[in-house]
């Protein structure tokens, strides 16, 4: 993919955390090794690569990379697909921000403060 110019979009890199409610730990995991492919598919025309999801006991570390020129355009598209809201309504309930507003967003996003390429 490029841009208008013929260059290839730079990498956004994106981290985020989220607690997980223990109990639903072995579910989770168990989801997330067959996750629906019209769900990775959104996220692939979202722009969406390299995309990880790490637990350690009942934290839970998401990484991915966006590869577009519009982030909040193709996540919204990622929002608006039934399919991702029909993932959402099943593994939604296992989360548990770590946010302490419920205004903000679900997954708490973090602050790159290294990179090494």
């Amino acid at each position: 993919m490029t841009d208008q110019t013929g260059a290839a979009p730079a990498v956004q890199r994106i981290a985020a955390v989220i607690a997980l409610e223990e109990e639903s730990a072995e579910e989770y995991v168990r989801l997330h090794a067959a996750v629906w492919p019209e769900v990775l598919e959104t996220l692939r025309r979202a722009n969406v690569t390299n995309y990880s999801i790490f637990r350690r006991d009942s934290l839970l570390f998401s990484y991915m990379e966006y590869r577009g020129s519009d982030l909040v355009a193709d996540m919204a598209s990622v929002a608006g697909d039934p399919a991702t809201q029909r993932w959402w309504d099943v593994v939604m309930p296992m989360q548990r921000t770590m946010r302490s507003s419920p205004d903000e967003d679900w997954w708490a996003t973090m602050e790159e403060v290294f990179h090494l390429d």
